[in-house]
């Protein structure tokens, strides 16, 4: 299902920026129970990232009642929340954007991830670099061209997900997903302060491990060798929730201690 600002709808203003430029920032929620799982920490991604994109003018209280509403009538599933600078200016300018797109859509949840919590994913490393932009990094914003290609060469092989770097070669992050990795009580990673996302179920395992007293999170700028030696790694998102990763091409991880530890939290 879909609205446009509170309104049933199927499609969007062609003079809106969000298809003019990509200007404006998203965020995907699971539906459970009817309800929006992290729902106060959702509008707060969306806040954060119409803030660094300087969209003034967002009618919070509305977007709220719209994602409340949508998850109601839906039950299960998956929410998704677009806000865009709406229409107006000319060229990239923005003079005249008065009046901020609220998009909010529902679809069915994926049930591959139940499968994959179960058996675990194999990642490849995908030939698409993302682009260092600490203007932008991480934020869900709509500019996703690198994530598109990212995921056509994921579809030309036979792994579940992408290991992505960075320009400079270093690790950041997977096509629609964090990545961390242990090696004996150090859990870590990548930096995403110049390039990827900084992901709500990252902030919450980062949060998780702060207090933990087996485990010492850090945040890291490593290459994909760091992942060699790794005993165990994982990735997520605030669908997956955490997805055990058994191979990285002929590297192979068996162990799923810190998973088992996190999955009751996530």
């Amino acid at each position: 299902m879909y609205w446009l600002n509170g309104r049933s709808a199927a499609d969007i203003p062609l003079g809106d920026r969000a298809v003019q430029f990509g200007d404006g920032c998203f965020t995907t929620a699971r539906i459970l129970g009817g309800s929006v799982q992290w729902l106060p920490a959702h509008l707060t991604r969306l806040q954060r990232a119409a803030a660094a994109l300087m969209i003034e003018g967002v009618d919070w209280q509305a977007l709220e009642q719209e994602m409340v509403q949508a998850a109601a009538v839906s039950g299960q599933g998956v929410l998704k929340v677009i806000l865009t600078r709406g229409s107006g200016g000319r060229g990239y300018s923005p003079a005249g954007c008065l009046h901020p797109t609220r998009i909010v859509t529902t679809s069915s949840y994926p049930a591959h991830y139940n499968d994959w919590r179960e058996r675990g994913v194999t990642l490849v490393l995908s030939p698409v670099a993302l682009a260092q932009s600490p203007w932008l990094a991480g934020i869900k914003h709509l500019n996703r061209l690198e994530q598109v290609m990212i995921r056509l060469h994921l579809e030309q092989t036979t792994a579940d997900e992408a290991l992505v770097l960075d320009t400079s070669g270093m690790l950041v992050e997977c096509c629609a997903a964090n990545l961390f990795w242990r090696t004996g009580q150090r859990v870590m990673t990548p930096d995403v302060s110049l390039s990827g996302v900084d992901g709500m179920m990252r902030q919450h395992i980062l949060a998780l491990l702060a207090d933990h007293p087996d485990y010492q999170a850090e945040v890291v700028r490593a290459p994909m060798a760091a992942l060699a030696g790794a005993e165990e790694v994982f990735i997520c998102n605030a669908l997956m929730p955490l997805l055990p990763v058994n191979a990285i091409g002929e590297w192979r991880y068996r162990s799923r201690a810190l998973c088992h530890t996190l999955i009751p939290y996530c």
